[in-house]
C-alpha cells in the first residue's frame, strides 16, 4: 500500500537531528562523486531494485538521495522522486543501526526537500513499516493503492 503525508503539517524534527549529532552521525544530501559507493552499498545491503532507484535519484538536480554517515561509513540512505515524482523511497538503514533515529532523520531530510520543491503532499510508495510512518509524520493509507506502481515489477 501507499501512504500520504501532509508536507505542510510536518512535526518538528530538531530533537532527532540533535540526538544523531551527539552520536557523531550526520545526515546530508549525497554528492555526485559518491554515486558509485552509495549505489554499490545499497545493492550489497538491500536489493538491485533499490540500487536502481538510488541510481536514478543521483540523476536529479539537486540529487534526491540523502545519506547517513559516521566517520566515512555509510549507515543509511533515503531517496525521493526516484521512481515517480512526489514519491518518497526507497529508504534503508544498516540493521545494526536501526532504532537510533537514522531512519527518522533521513525521512525528514527527504520530506523537507520535497516541501521546498513546492509539494503540499508526499506519497510513500509500497510502504513496509506503516505504523512507523503514521506515528512519525502522520502518514495515512491511500485506499486502493495496492499493488500500486510496483505492480508487475520485473
Amino acid at each position: 500500500m501507499d501512504m500520504l503525508v501532509k508536507l505542510y503539517a510536518l512535526p518538528p524534527a530538531g530533537d532527532v537531528f540533535e540526538r544523531l549529532g551527539k552520536a557523531a552521525i550526520m545526515t546530508r544530501r549525497a554528492l555526485a562523486p559518491e554515486k558509485h559507493t552509495i549505489v554499490g552499498w545499497v545493492r550489497e545491503n538491500f536489493s538491485e531494485h533499490w540500487a536502481s532507484e538510488v541510481d536514478v535519484a543521483f540523476s536529479r538536480q539537486p540529487v534526491s538521495c540523502f545519506i547517513a554517515v559516521r566517520q566515512k561509513t555509510s549507515l543509511g540512505f533515503a531517496c525521493h522522486d526516484a521512481t515517480c515524482p512526489n514519491f518518497f523511497g526507497p529508504t534503508g538503514v544498516n540493521p545494526n543501526e536501526r532504532k537510533s533515529g537514522i531512519g527518522k532523520a533521513l525521512l525528514f531530510n527527504c520530506l523537507e526537500a520535497m516541501k521546498q520543491q513546492g509539494y503540499g503532499y508526499a506519497i510513500i510508495g509500497g510502504v513496509g513499516p506503516a505504523a512507523f510512518y503514521a506515528k512519525t509524520v502522520g502518514a495515512i493509507p491511500i485506499e486502493g493503492s495496492e499493488p500500486g506502481i510496483y505492480h508487475g515489477l520485473l
